[in-house]
């Protein structure tokens, strides 16, 4: 089974999806998925696990997710006590800056999230207020068809991205994964595929260094990161090719082995698959 690719059935000239305080079940929840957008996730209430990447979070009130582009995630809420969250998606291309000779990014919290492999933040007080003020502000936008809707809408985004950078500065408070969720071999096993899925990896190999059967190895993996060894190596994959493709101009085949692809068209097949085109289709559309 793959991740799914998630899409968003929006108007191209405005790529935005907005889930306003939407209580979540293991049933409404997606499993294993991946998009093109950028999404925010901020927590009202309750109690789950994000799996983001190749880490689990613990979800409670006050926390906010920044999820980059194409990174593996998967919420589960609690059974007894379900999340209560907002949810925002949105194109990157929605969110660039114009040249005012500055070096800023609206995106830049994303970015800091991606190199610290860090994705949850725990807010404060005030910080709540102004992030639930601003995430009220945009549903009352949606609920009424007022003049200048989407333009409103976009500013109150790029406000809150702002809000977000200046307040998730350097000094902001993170977490590198805090979660109780599975056992301790299996959280070091992850770290250890996020260092090395582009290397010949074997669900044997990695049974012996959690210290477990192949068998119990995959139940346990499938039970708590919802698809086998091999698809999720497979999904990790694709999209480091997929980032290569855009960033550089390297050859495709020379890709395809950089990524642990045995052969150029087992890769070719693989990323169809995946995305729904070829790699070279994949390359010209994001340039």
């Amino acid at each position: 089974m793959h991740p799914i690719r998630k899409t968003f059935d929006t108007n191209e000239s405005f790529p935005l999806s907005f889930a306003y305080k939407n209580t979540k079940s293991s049933l409404s929840e997606l499993p294993d998925h991946f998009h093109d957008w950028y999404e925010i996730v901020y927590v009202y209430r309750g109690q789950g696990t994000f799996f983001i990447d190749h880490t689990f979070y613990d979800m409670k009130q006050g926390d906010l997710f920044l999820i980059p582009g194409n990174t593996i995630h998967r919420a589960t809420p609690d059974k007894e006590l379900p999340v209560t969250s907002t949810a925002i998606y949105f194109s990157p291309s929605l969110a660039q800056a114009p040249n005012l000779d500055e070096a800023f990014s609206y995106l830049r919290s994303f970015e800091q999230a991606a190199e610290l492999r860090n994705y949850k933040f725990e807010t404060l007080l005030p910080q709540r207020q102004q992030i639930e003020f601003t995430l009220e502000s945009i549903q009352t936008e949606l609920k009424h068809s007022h003049l200048g809707q989407r333009q409103a809408i976009y500013l109150k985004l790029l406000e809150l991205l702002l809000y977000l950078q200046r307040e998730l500065g350097p000094e902001r408070k993170t977490t590198n994964g805090d979660s109780s969720v599975g056992p301790l071999w299996m959280r070091d096993i992850l770290l250890y595929i996020e260092q090395h899925y582009c290397d010949d990896i074997r669900l044997t190999s990695l049974a012996k260094q959690a210290s477990v059967s192949p068998a119990h190895f995959s139940r346990v993996f499938k039970q708590l990161i919802g698809m086998n060894i091999t698809t999720y190596l497979m999904t990790k994959r694709i999209i480091r090719a997929k980032q290569l493709l855009s960033e550089s101009d390297v050859n495709i085949g020379i890709i395809a082995e950089m990524c642990g692809f045995d052969s150029l068209p087992h890769f070719h097949a693989m990323f169809k698959r995946m995305l729904g085109m070829t790699p070279a289709a994949a390359r010209k559309a994001m340039r």
